[in-house]
């Protein structure tokens, strides 16, 4: 089967908006910081902009949070945890990073845990913000990029377990459709 992946966002592109999250996180001179990567897809991302929360003088420490949906259905899935933060959170202003925030429910699931184990505050950074398929009530404090309404993959982000290693954001393109800037992959 061959894949076609079009160039959303490019590597030059998310370096610098990255660089500039992590400016806007500095500015609110966290205590304690603690950045929480949701697994798996938020892993080059999280990567990035912790090097680049260095270079504006931030000390975060990182941790890691796996979370899984499940469920018959869109209504009524619930999240399940495969492996959670080990630090004492308590007091801490945390960073809560992942790839993209679509529907809410595992983000929102994600900040209302660490807030209730005595977190000083929880805000969220998502890569990708896709507003128009939220289902809970949340919202990212540090957005990447708005999102078009299309699968998305690279820079962390996944198809069946490919294409994470692109180091630019792509979507998939429906067999038969191409345009420029595409990479194919069988």
């Amino acid at each position: 089967m061959t894949v076609t992946i079009n160039t959303l966002f490019d590597e030059d592109t998310i370096a610098a908006r990255v660089d500039a999250l992590a400016r806007e996180i500095a500015e609110t001179r966290p205590e304690r910081l603690l950045v929480v990567a949701v697994l798996k897809g938020s892993f080059i991302f999280a990567a990035d902009l912790v090097r680049a929360m260095h270079r504006v003088g931030l000390t975060p420490e990182m941790e890691f949070m796996h979370l899984s949906s499940y469920g018959a259905g869109t209504q009524g899935s619930e999240v399940r945890i495969l492996r959670d933060v080990e630090s004492d959170v308590n007091g801490r202003d945390i960073i809560l990073v992942d790839d993209i925030l679509e529907s809410g429910r595992t983000l929102s699931f994600a900040k209302e845990r660490l807030a209730k184990r005595g977190a000083r505050s929880v805000r969220v950074a998502a890569l990708l913000d896709k507003p128009e398929n939220r289902k809970a009530a949340i919202s990212a404090d540090y957005v990447g990029f708005i999102c078009p309404d299309k699968f998305v993959v690279g820079y962390g982000m996944d198809m069946g377990h490919a294409w994470r290693q692109l180091p630019f954001i792509g979507y998939v393109v429906p067999d038969g459709e191409t345009s420029a800037g595409e990479t194919r992959g069988e």
